[in-house]
């Protein structure tokens, strides 16, 4: 088998991989958060790359993966911003209505465009530019409803999209840069995005409900479901370096918004959630910005390829969502978890 035939084969995996678990723990999050009560999102994912870190040290130790030291500078600063992030996120969540919420998510893609235009060099086609467009208006259609807007919670949210789309770049770059794998970079940054929300989670969580998580009645059913979510999470941590690694910031961003899709339609499916002709209609042009833009990526590498200037993967943003280039490698999607989020929408960064 080919090189690239393999490096497909490995990003398909990689993609269907962070689809199924975050859609399976957006399921879990649910029922632990609207049935059983247990609304302390920052803090729950602290606990979600906990177990992610002590998961993949069991598997450092068992050689499942060498450990490659890199500058302390570089991953506890890109960890603490992973963690800030995701805490931002919840505190715009928790300042702006849910569909001010959503608007913030959705800006996340044309920020990254324009910073590695920017700040990068990279350049993105019309017809990237153009298949984006569509996605953001399908997903803006379907999850978009109420618009409130604060100066709190618009400045928290303007800091949420700019420390979201920063980290996730740095989480392409610094695996290209330093030539390690995800596990690598996801075990040496995810013990400081821990202790980030570990000491910031519980002060966040109780601005946000009122409520201490240190005081809240735990009981076997609640005990499980974390447990379990924090298992899923090992899974969603890793995919989602993964995905940034082999694709791109943006790449992953037009999963994310596949996964919304999903967590509607299952969410409407499985758990009778509300859906009406807004949330169809909005699914399906979301569906056709997404196949647009994989087409528009398989057709311009292809083109590349034939003229003989097909670029390294972390030069060029010809990403498609199921043949991407060639590559390696939230946190962390990293998108908090959240109560509210998922009445609306929902996909993770756990």
């Amino acid at each position: 088998m080919s090189e690239n035939k393999r490096f497909q084969l490995g990003t398909i995996g990689a993609l269907t991989l962070s689809v199924v678990s975050s859609v399976s723990i957006v399921i879990c999050n649910k029922a632990l958060m609207s049935t059983l009560g247990f609304n302390f999102a920052t803090t729950l994912t602290s606990w979600h790359l906990l177990v992610t870190y002590c998961s993949l040290h069991v598997a450092l130790l068992m050689k499942f993966f060498d450990h490659k030291p890199l500058d302390f500078q570089t991953v506890i600063g890109f960890g603490i911003l992973n963690g800030i992030s995701i805490g931002l996120l919840n505190l715009s969540l928790g300042f702006n209505s849910v569909g001010f919420y959503q608007m913030t998510k959705l800006a996340i893609i044309p920020c990254t465009v324009l910073l590695e235009t920017v700040f990068l060099s990279k350049t993105f086609s019309r017809n990237i530019k153009l298949s984006l467009a569509i996605l953001l208006l399908g997903v803006g259609i379907a999850t978009v409803t109420d618009m409130q807007l604060n100066k709190l919670g618009s400045f928290l949210s303007f800091l949420a999209v700019i420390t979201t789309c920063v980290a996730q770049i740095m989480t392409n770059t610094i695996q290209k840069k330093y030539r390690i794998s995800s596990t690598q970079l996801l075990y040496q940054s995810c013990v400081y995005q821990a202790m980030t929300l570990l000491i910031s989670g519980p002060f966040v969580d109780k601005l946000l409900t009122k409520h201490n998580v240190f005081s809240f009645q735990y009981n076997t059913r609640v005990v499980v479901f974390i447990v379990l979510s924090c298992l899923i999470s090992i899974s969603v941590n890793f995919s989602t370096f993964l995905v940034i690694g082999k694709t791109s910031p943006v790449t992953y961003q037009v999963l994310g918004h596949l996964k919304t899709c999903l967590v509607l339609t299952f969410g409407y499916a499985l758990l009778h959630d509300p859906f009406n002709w807004r949330n169809i209609f909005g699914i399906l042009v979301a569906l056709v910005g997404m196949i647009l833009y994989s087409y528009f990526c398989t057709q311009e590498t292809r083109s590349k390829a034939e003229e003989g200037l097909v670029q390294k993967p972390s030069e060029s943003e010809t990403d498609p969502l199921v043949q991407a280039e060639i590559g390696n490698t939230k946190i962390t999607d990293n998108i908090p978890i959240s109560r509210i989020a998922w009445e609306a929408d929902k996909d993770l960064h756990a």
